[in-house]
């Protein structure tokens, strides 16, 4: 049986008759990949769950239903082979069986994939130049489908079998809109207690309280668990061990939606279990659905050098080192900041506490590294954390107000870079 679909009027101005139809096509297609049970767990929850409201934000009005891919073409072979993928990655198209019934929604559509069917017609119409069209063809060996590429402005020639998990992403990518690029901040402690996972919080907390999507990633498996530290280790949702075996592609939307949550942030924590490592091909999947998903993902790094750490750091825009003003965290620190700055080109200083001998500064020009914000420490932090209180919580202690500061600079740099 085919797919259902909505079928776009063949004239957009009698469009008063056309029958619609609500697309219901989920099956997963044989050719798509490897998909394993955490994946298709999360493909079926991008299809069947609507995240819950952000708890800070608020918004009296409603939310416009986001626009569809178009899929140009009258070729039955090319037509079920496209809704194939598109259900695959969870994503509802709008069709149009010919060039005129595209015209009209062809500039506001997130993408556009045309058969070769209806390449030459298209392109006689002339449409407005646009981002991410592609083309479908059924030839490699057929010189004229690149003519006629290039004709439309299709950013890439397809070929099926062989570019179907490639499409298959471009459709999850306009499913979950524009974003990708989210910024990441990787925060480590120049020594062991330095407070790192304390900070990580703190900043996904601030960024919460000034209603960005925030998301606190913890990659430190002996750490106990970064749920602890929010206060979220009683609610209920995916840890590291359930994703473990994570590979191709995970749906960012499904991902944030079944994590834990507390105070508007978003975590991804190592339970108190027997597991006590992830593959860096899984920590990779996982980083790339949370740049999807956010504004902001802060990761909570270890202190170890594998290859993990490794493409974790590499993954950063930002890495913020954790240093207490103590000659032994200096020198603890200096092993740490000589191996970032082989991974990472942006590696910034935070310095914490008060020691007559020892300054932020002097341990920025001790280290070669920016300092971007110093930290008093905050009284009767250790009585708050036992207690399970959120740290950063309290808008006037230093925690908050050191939080505030870096986001302002990071925020503010990027904004200028564009």
């Amino acid at each position: 049986m085919r797919p259902c679909y909505m079928r776009l009027p063949q004239d957009p101005i009698d469009s008063a008759g056309c029958p619609q139809f609500a697309f219901g096509y989920s099956r997963v297609p044989p050719r798509f990949g490897t998909v394993d049970r955490t994946q298709l767990e999360l493909l079926e929850a991008s299809v069947t769950h609507t995240p819950a409201p952000h708890p800070i934000r608020h918004s009296a009005t409603p939310r416009t239903p986001a626009p569809r891919p178009l899929v140009v073409t009258a070729d039955d072979g090319i037509l079920d082979d496209v809704l194939r993928l598109a259900a695959a990655a969870g994503v509802e198209v709008n069709v149009a069986h010919d060039p005129g019934a595209a015209r009209s929604s062809w500039a506001s559509v997130p993408m556009v994939v045309i058969g070769a069917d209806q390449a030459d017609g298209l392109a006689h119409l002339a449409p407005t130049r646009r981002r991410d069209v592609y083309l479908i063809g059924q030839d490699r060996d057929d010189p004229t489908i690149w003519r006629r590429g290039v004709v439309l402005g299709a950013e890439q020639v397809l070929f099926f079998p062989a570019d179907e998990s490639w499409l298959a992403d471009r459709f999850a990518d306009a499913a979950e809109g524009e974003r990708g690029d989210a910024l990441v901040v990787g925060v480590v402690g120049g020594r062991g207690g330095a407070g790192a996972s304390v900070l990580a919080t703190a900043l996904g907390i601030t960024a919460s309280r000034r209603n960005l999507s925030a998301m606190l990633i913890d990659l430190d498996p002996f750490g106990g668990g970064l749920d602890l530290v929010l206060g979220a280790e009683e609610v209920t949702g995916l840890r590291w061990p359930d994703l473990a075996d994570s590979r191709g592609r995970l749906s960012a939307r499904a991902l944030r939606a079944e994590l834990p949550a507390r105070h508007g942030l978003t975590v991804l924590s190592w339970d108190r279990g027997d597991v006590l490592g992830v593959s860096p091909e899984s920590v990779q999947v996982v980083l790339a659905a949370a740049r999807r998903a956010c504004d902001l993902v802060v990761l909570d790094l270890p202190r170890a050098f594998d290859p993990t750490f490794d493409g974790s750091v590499s993954a950063c825009t930002v890495i913020l080192m954790l240093v207490p003003t103590e000659v032994r965290a200096v020198a603890a620190a200096s092993r740490i900041a000589a191996r970032l700055a082989a991974l990472a080109s942006d590696v910034r200083l935070v310095s914490r506490g008060t020691s007559p001998g020892v300054t932020g500064d002097g341990i920025a020009d001790a280290l070669g590294l920016e300092l971007v914000a110093h930290m008093p420490d905050e009284r009767r932090l250790d009585g708050q954390l036992d207690r399970g209180d959120t740290p950063g919580l309290h808008e006037r202690g230093h925690l908050a107000t050191t939080s505030d500061r870096i986001l302002d600079a990071l925020l503010f740099e990027r904004q200028v870079a564009g």
